[in-house]
């Protein structure tokens, strides 16, 4: 694989596969579907392909490509992977190949549909393998105008609104966190957005507080951290349920990369000082997100809210700043994706045969569609975290190293986030006691269970819970070394600075 730009095709295969796409006429509905399942695949392809080429004991930055786009800016074309966004690549490329298998039968305007989502997708994927900052500010925002018409056209009955409230959050955090890029561009010297020269840069701490917080809002409001987070719950129930499950699954994670990818190795006073602020904040989205979610009578509220409560643990790990807390907090990412993800996806399934997502109008479910009444219940065990899923692994190491942090209020911290668990196992089981046990109400009678489309692309999913849950090493071989040497670097600067 020398000298092949793996990272290039990854990224652009989707946008190739948006063009082809457009240059379709609108009838030809198959073809449109067919084009976006084999651009998708392919990505899928590659990026597996990347994963058994990369070297898992190497914690540097590995498959770089680095041309000059503007020579006078300091702005190239610089694209790597290490461990901590490998597995987010991966996850986007299963989860977008899923979410078009889930859209199959869509008839409402196929062909914007599937070339949004592939565009979504080459937006997504840029992110994560970006070490430029002007490269990843343009995929950042290249996420923000397919889910807008994803969420707006496709969606429910408020999805105006949904989507509106969707473009000025995410945009304003966007418009902040470009005046925080702009400032490292001139503070450096030579000005430069090359990330990892930015990362060997030392910053004058008062000048990195302040970029600190630019960047924060931006990243902050995409996580979404309390209390900028009340665009999501709007937003996921509003949006179709592929929109729903990238939603989830890949644009939340995008919000805590860019507090690992930048804020971390570039301003490691700001981030050690701030850390508690984050581990607050972080606190709050588990406890206050649970309860909510305890509250909902709408099935997918239920699952956005409980989105919100388990990204608190994502943050309140990484702002511990211990190896098992950040080795936790980008295993709960990829964890999430995969668990919430699927929950979205039953949640589309059991809309499509009830047309309702109130959880008191459904009951008996395991009597009359038993397949799809066990895959509910094994999503919502490995959401709560039950030992030998892969919920419980990430939440576990979360919880370990947040209470390991050298400052005594991250104990406290921790032994108040345990109501989060607690609550979370409450809604989960009181879901099934009504959606999967009782008695089937009349009005469905004439549901169907998952076909073999349906299983299929559920299957992966479940496979993931089970293997990572059983064994996590398989992900944490690939994070730990990328993981303790920013972990490291950042530590030794702070304290030797």
């Amino acid at each position: 694989m020398q000298g092949f730009p793996i990272l290039s095709f990854i990224v652009f295969t989707p946008l190739i596969g948006t063009l082809l796409i457009l240059l379709i006429p609108k009838t030809e509905k198959q073809s449109i579907k067919t084009i976006a399942l084999f651009a998708a695949a392919i990505t899928l392809l590659l990026s597996l392909m990347l994963y058994f080429q990369f070297d898992k004991s190497n914690p540097k930055i590995q498959f770089i490509e680095k041309s000059p786009f503007s020579v006078g800016l300091g702005i190239e074309y610089h694209l790597g992977v290490d461990g901590i966004s490998l597995p987010m690549i991966l996850l986007t490329a299963l989860l977008t190949l899923l979410a078009i298998g889930a859209s199959w039968n869509l008839e409402n305007r196929p062909k914007g549909f599937f070339a949004f989502l592939l565009l979504l997708e080459t937006g997504m994927l840029g992110v994560f393998a970006s070490l430029d900052l002007v490269l990843f500010y343009v995929f950042w925002e290249m996420g923000l105008v397919p889910m807008y018409f994803l969420i707006s056209i496709w969606g429910y009955e408020r999805r105006e609104y949904a989507a509106i409230k969707f473009f000025i959050y995410t945009l304003t955090g966007s418009v902040v966190m470009l005046l925080g890029i702009l400032a490292l561009y001139f503070y450096s010297s030579p000005n430069t957005f090359n990330i990892a020269t930015l990362t060997k840069s030392h910053f004058p701490p008062l000048f990195q507080e302040i970029v600190f917080i630019a960047l924060s809002f931006g990243f902050a409001i995409k996580v979404p951290l309390f209390p900028f987070h009340t665009w999501l719950p709007d937003a996921h129930v509003e949006a179709p349920t592929a929109g729903s499950v990238l939603l989830a699954g890949i644009l939340l994670k995008m919000g805590a990369y860019g507090f690992m990818r930048i804020s971390l190795p570039i301003l490691p006073h700001a981030f050690y000082k701030f850390a508690p602020l984050i581990a607050i904040p972080a606190l709050i989205n588990i406890v206050y997100g649970a309860f909510v979610a305890m509250a909902q009578t709408d099935l997918k509220k239920m699952v956005a809210y409980s989105s919100v409560s388990h990204m608190g643990f994502v943050m309140l790990g990484m702002a511990a700043l211990t190896s098992a807390g950040i080795n936790g907090a980008v295993l709960q990412m990829f964890n999430h994706g995969v668990i919430t993800g699927m929950l979205f996806l039953l949640v589309g399934l059991i809309y499509e045969r009830t047309h309702t997502r109130e959880i008191p109008k459904m009951g008996g479910l395991f009597s009359k569609v038993p397949i799809l009444a066990g895959i509910i219940s094994f999503g919502a065990f490995a959401s709560m975290g039950l030992p030998g899923l892969s919920g419980f692994t990430g939440e576990f190491l979360c919880m370990i190293g947040s209470f390991t942090g050298e400052l005594p209020m991250y104990k406290v911290i921790t032994s108040i986030a345990t109501i989060g668990l607690v609550i979370t196992a409450t809604y989960f089981l009181r879901m099934l006691q009504r959606v999967v046990l009782g008695v089937l109400p009349s009005s469905l009678e004439k549901m169907v269970d998952l076909n073999g489309r349906e299983v299929a692309y559920l299957v992966p999913l479940i496979f993931l819970i089970i293997v990572i849950g059983a064994y996590p090493a398989t992900i944490i071989n690939l994070i730990n070394p990328a993981s303790s040497m920013w972990l490291n670097i950042m530590k030794t600067r702070v304290l030797g600075g």
